[in-house]
């Protein structure tokens, strides 16, 4: 029953929801609409509300476009094409690629949600050798298990909150940082763990499509793609002079790309033992280069590598503003505080933490960015529970804050499953030489979608802070 549920959302999707970029410039004209009826702004402050967050998330969009470029540079050194390949070799069923997928993509997000570029390129080598996959449905276990990345190492609002002279802190929201003991460390977020690693299995499972007609990575590459193209070893070959002067020489030297990477593996072994296991993005990404510079051993062959590995990210480059644009919106003209304090008004110290939860969820469709979305929204929320919990002891006052905190962590990261976004991080992967969209995929996570949520909502709740 829930296998048609997940055909006939996918059958709505491909008939009612537009291209990811349309997505977004509808949801640019409907925050514009909603500051003016709630807040009566004018034309003017919109636009330039728009203009001035247009900007915002230049940082954040690089940060994302190297993501994918390295990690997928990564994928493509004959070394881990060999690897992926003995492990694919082990896999026969669709049954095992989906489960595997999933499972690695959990755990590995639970580290860095980065890493779910890994998955993706395993994923794509999976279907292109194990016969009867339903592609968009891996497509969509791939970005399903990418979401567990607010339980684990990489989730930005608890590890925010846990940063000395935090933005909080220095606005005097809070007078002390929030440790990761009582967000990531709590009962509530064990539990959520728990439900990524075993029930969200079990719901791919239930949900695995009967047919794969039309619908394997076969079917849906267009026109020559599925060529086999020259190795990256061999074009770096052909740029080779006869005379094999001091420039082929430097294009081709082992030892310059050697001693950057020792270079870089010396700065990372400092860092670490400096910082413990802290990984954030800049980290993530300078691994993923050092890493790239050792498997492609020359600077010709890295350089080859990355031009492959960027032709795909045009989605993220020019999508990026219109999302920072609609969060300028909401940030500078104040409807995103605007919105969270009407909702705090009307809760109640035990129900406030659900509707954080709520807060996060809904606010995350216009500001797709977890920090992002904290930024606008955190310093109201925050001063709404101190106030809900002035009458609670220091610690259990900190233990709901930090409940508070997480809840829209999880309402925000949830609601991605809805939102084509963050999609835009596996679809240069997995849909390279494809006509797949974000609506050939996105109908397959409703179903997802509705179990974590009332899972999640029950949670956030009923259990004990």
């Amino acid at each position: 029953m829930l296998q048609k549920f997940g055909e006939k959302f996918t059958d709505l999707f491909k008939k009612t929801m537009p291209d990811s970029f349309v997505f977004a410039l509808v949801l640019t004209l409907i925050t514009g609409l909603s500051a003016i009826l709630f807040l009566e702004s004018t034309l003017l402050e919109i636009l330039e509300s728009w203009y001035k967050g247009f900007w915002g998330l230049l940082e954040f969009g690089m940060q994302i476009t190297l993501i994918v470029v390295t990690g997928y540079s990564i994928a493509l050194a004959s070394s881990t094409d060999k690897l992926l390949s003995k492990i694919s070799e082990k896999i026969s069923s669709p049954l095992q690629v989906y489960l595997t997928v999933i499972v690695l993509g959990v755990l590995l997000s639970m580290i860095s949600w980065g890493m779910v570029i890994i998955v993706a390129v395993l994923a794509r080598e999976l279907a292109l050798r194990v016969k009867g996959i339903n592609y968009p449905f891996l497509i969509a276990c791939t970005y399903l298990s990418f979401t567990s990345w607010v339980t684990g190492l990489s989730s930005s609002i608890p590890l925010l909150i846990n940063t000395k002279d935090n933005f909080l802190i220095k606005q005097g929201v809070l007078d002390q940082v929030i440790s990761t003991s009582l967000t990531l460390g709590s009962s509530l977020n064990f539990i959520i763990i728990f439900i990524y690693v075993f029930i969200v299995p079990l719901i791919v499972f239930i949900l695995i499509p009967k047919s794969s007609k039309n619908k394997e990575l076969k079917d849906l590459i267009i026109g020559d793609q599925q060529d086999v193209k020259i190795s990256i070893k061999e074009e770096a070959f052909l740029y080779r002079s006869k005379e094999n002067n001091l420039s082929d020489k430097l294009n081709h030297s082992k030892i310059l790309q050697i001693s950057i990477f020792i270079m870089g593996l010396s700065y990372l072994i400092y860092y670490f033992s400096s910082n413990g296991f802290d990984l954030n993005l800049n980290i993530m990404i300078f691994i993923f280069i050092i890493l790239g510079l050792v498997l492609h051993q020359t600077p010709k062959r890295y350089a080859i590598s990355m031009k492959r590995a960027s032709n795909n990210v045009y989605g993220i480059i020019f999508q990026f503003p219109f999302y920072a644009g609609i969060m300028g919106i909401v940030m500078y003209t104040g409807l995103g505080e605007a919105f969270s304090n009407w909702i705090a008004s009307n809760a109640s110290i035990s129900t406030f933490p659900y509707y954080s939860y709520l807060i996060g969820g809904i606010v995350n469709f216009a500001i797709p960015s977890g920090g992002g979305e904290f930024a606008v929204i955190g310093p109201s929320l925050i001063e709404a529970a101190k106030q809900l919990s002035v009458s609670l002891p220091p610690d259990q006052a900190y233990n709901y804050i930090s409940r508070i905190a997480l809840s829209m962590a999880y309402g925000e990261s949830l609601t991605n499953l809805l939102q084509p976004f963050f999609l835009l991080i596996v679809l240069p992967v997995m849909g390279s030489g494809t006509r797949i969209e974000a609506r050939d995929v996105m109908g397959y996570l409703v179903v997802p979608f509705v179990i974590l949520f009332i899972l999640e909502s029950l949670l956030i709740l009923y259990l004990p802070i």
